[in-house]
């Protein structure tokens, strides 16, 4: 009976045709032209938002590049990867979409695939590294105080390695980049799940290595931080204003960066719930026009962070001149 199902199971991989080649032309566009023009003005705002908001964070940065902490260094490097993703990217889709059809052909996207996976996937391992970053400064000082920025720079190298490995690794062979169900975008070819084993374990593996993993790290150092923090809270109270000064600048850091890692897998994971469905579930069970959304939402993620870079800076502000007022109100009385 096992060998049985495991030959119905072979041969229903072996029928199985994914979308892109169940029809001539599968760069036409599936949705309404009301409905292509609506999300080519979203992408539009959004480009111009992410890369106005990135490009003044990665200016700002560069006036006093020599002074910015490892964690800063890093969360550079995202504004680098959003706005790579917005200059890269976001100009094939907005395209596509007013034109009701996928421009660039099989080349093109090809391209928009490994570039949007590449920068996504700098992204989210940067965010793992900053969160690995805040969990040694905050839980493990006798560890954090030795990161340094060259250390920084190093992670930075290795975070470009990692991506440029896995956005690769599709075009050995391995898997591939085809269209989107609704025509008009491109990425990974998550349908390759359904033809094959090796198509499966391809999956698996980015699945694992450029989500899952990342995830849990992240989830992981912030629980820690939480926690840590909530018991050391009256402890720093006891400390000279050094060293209070320098808690509060820490603090600030991992709350940018706790906000950055929640906008980020707020956007993507309703992209990989329906990506892993269609690798796995049922074959063509997705609807088209409900899997257009989340792809949407995904191309968001990069405009949310010079947004958060803004307002925690203007609350750190607001605390920080209020304390001195205060300090100099102290002073005079006295």
């Amino acid at each position: 009976m096992s060998g049985m199902a495991s030959d119905h199971n072979n041969s229903s991989q072996e029928d199985y045709i994914p979308h892109y080649l169940q029809k001539e032309d599968p760069f036409a566009s599936k949705l309404s032209r009301e409905a292509d023009i609506i999300a080519g003005f979203y992408l539009t705002i959004i480009g111009i938002l992410s890369t106005l908001g990135n490009g003044y964070v990665i200016f700002m940065s560069s006036k006093r590049k020599k002074k910015l902490r490892p964690a800063e260094i890093m969360t550079v490097n995202l504004a680098v990867c959003d706005l790579g993703i917005s200059v890269v990217g976001k100009p094939f889709s907005i395209i596509s979409f007013f034109s009701h059809r996928w421009m660039f052909g099989w080349i093109g996207c090809r391209w928009y695939g490994w570039a949007g996976f590449f920068f996504g996937c700098g992204s989210l391992i940067t965010m793992t590294a900053v969160s690995l970053d805040r969990y040694l400064k905050i839980c493990h000082l006798s560890y954090g105080t030795w990161l340094k920025r060259h250390h920084a720079f190093i992670c930075l190298a290795v975070i470009w390695a990692y991506a440029t490995f896995w956005a690769t690794v599709p075009f050995a062979g391995v898997g591939s980049y085809a269209p989107e169900p609704f025509g008009t975008s491109c990425t990974l070819d998550w349908w390759l799940a359904q033809a094959s084993v090796a198509g499966q374990a391809f999956v698996l593996s980015i699945l694992f290595f450029c989500l899952l993993f990342p995830t849990a790290v992240i989830v992981f150092s912030y629980v820690k931080i939480i926690l840590k923090v909530k018991s050391s809270t009256k402890e720093v109270a006891h400390y000279d204003t050094r060293i209070q000064n320098s808690h509060i600048l820490e603090m600030k850091l991992t709350k940018v960066a706790m906000l950055i890692c929640a906008g980020f897998l707020i956007a993507w994971i309703p992209y990989a719930v329906v990506s892993v469905w269609s690798a796995f579930g049922r074959p063509d069970s997705v609807p088209i026009q409900f899997s257009v959304i989340p792809t949407l939402l995904a191309k968001s993620a990069a405009m949310y962070n010079p947004i958060i870079y803004q307002v925690i800076d203007c609350k750190f502000s607001c605390c920080r001149s209020g304390g001195l007022k205060a300090k100099s109100s102290l002073k005079k009385s006295r």
